[in-house]
């Protein structure tokens, strides 16, 4: 279980907060060293109440999670207001910065992330089925894929996590949860089904498909319409014979882009019986493309400007981000 710590030894570790990797709506991210001299990244939250309840679900589940594609919890401070989390440390950063990088330096190789998807898949896959309870993440995106010393990815951030038996097949939850682009549409479409592990399995489909294409999923400024939303225009593609071109790709890293869209459009389908559960995404992306069935199409009849609106109109309470894509469409990747 995570170790305990005061205040004192949490400055300590630190160094006074010298050295700082980050900061976001949570509070502050920095680097510190246990007394081993291992290294290790030390979550200060913030004094709202809504992170007072970020910081329980975080020890209470990932307190319990041992993965190598789960980001592991060392230790935790409560000290009257003062709270923080103590991870091992993940030198390089998290996904988000090597998928949409601009720099020639970043990209990561076809192979690498392909590797990379199949690790959260299977990290995400023992959070479903791997623990005594069931483990919803509700928050899977680029920026909370965090990747070590090798590019071995580690899904952290549980702020938003909930536990459930593991039998339960239907879950409640009085309001939606998760970042805006990313969030599976039964958490604000009643009328399709219900919320479950399947709605890890639409984020997943999302993540998935950023991957693969290195651009995001959503741009709402777009100027033409078929620019906006990605997943309609790559399945547009497919549907009509076209293969995807990938610049200076091998037959093999085509293949292999490829399979990873065919996996994204399955998992992202409207109604949440129709998606895959991780243990059956985890087979098709460790399988062969030819053995892949394209799915039918996955997305509302309304255009996706309207879309992009009504998930805005329903995401009044909850813990959103939206950030633009491209609007280059193109047939290259």
């Amino acid at each position: 279980m995570p170790i305990r710590y005061s205040y004192s030894k949490i400055r300590k570790m630190s160094k006074g907060f010298k050295d700082k990797l980050g900061e976001g709506g949570y509070g502050s991210l920095y680097k510190g060293k246990l007394e081993s001299d291992h290294p290790v990244a030390i979550k200060m939250l913030g004094n709202s109440k809504a992170n007072w309840q970020d910081f329980i679900n975080e020890v209470s589940t990932i307190g319990r999670i041992h993965h190598v594609n789960v980001v592991q919890l060392i230790g935790f401070c409560a000290e009257g207001p003062k709270r923080a989390l103590i991870y091992e440390f993940m030198p390089n950063g998290s996904l988000e910065k090597y998928i949409f990088s601009r720099e020639e330096s970043i990209p990561l190789s076809i192979e690498k992330t392909y590797e990379i998807s199949l690790g959260v898949a299977r990290g995400i896959e023992y959070l479903h089925r791997g623990c005594d309870m069931q483990i919803l993440h509700f928050d899977f995106k680029p920026h909370n894929i965090l990747l070590d010393e090798n590019f071995i990815p580690k899904v952290s951030d549980f702020g938003l996590a909930k536990l459930y038996p593991a039998n339960d097949s239907i879950v409640s939850l009085t309001a939606a949860r998760g970042t805006l682009g990313y969030i599976a549409p039964e958490l604000f479409y009643k009328n399709i089904g219900g919320v479950s592990y399947k709605a890890d399995v639409y984020s997943f489909g999302m993540l998935l498909l950023e991957m693969a294409s290195g651009r995001k999923n959503v741009n709402a400024f777009a100027d033409h319409s078929s620019q906006i939303y990605f997943p309609t225009w790559v399945y547009g593609q497919f549907s009509t014979g076209n293969d995807i071109e990938i610049e200076d790709a091998t037959e093999e890293e085509t293949k292999t882009t490829k399979k990873m869209i065919i996996v994204t459009l399955w998992c992202i389908q409207m109604k949440p019986s129709d998606h895959p559960s991780m243990n059956k995404v985890v087979e098709m992306l460790e399988g062969e493309v030819e053995c892949l069935e394209m799915p039918s199409k996955p997305f509302l009849s309304s255009s996706p400007r309207r879309q992009i609106r009504d998930v805005g109109d329903n995401l009044n309470s909850t813990s959103s981000s939206f950030q633009s894509g491209e609007s280059s469409q193109s047939a290259k990747l």
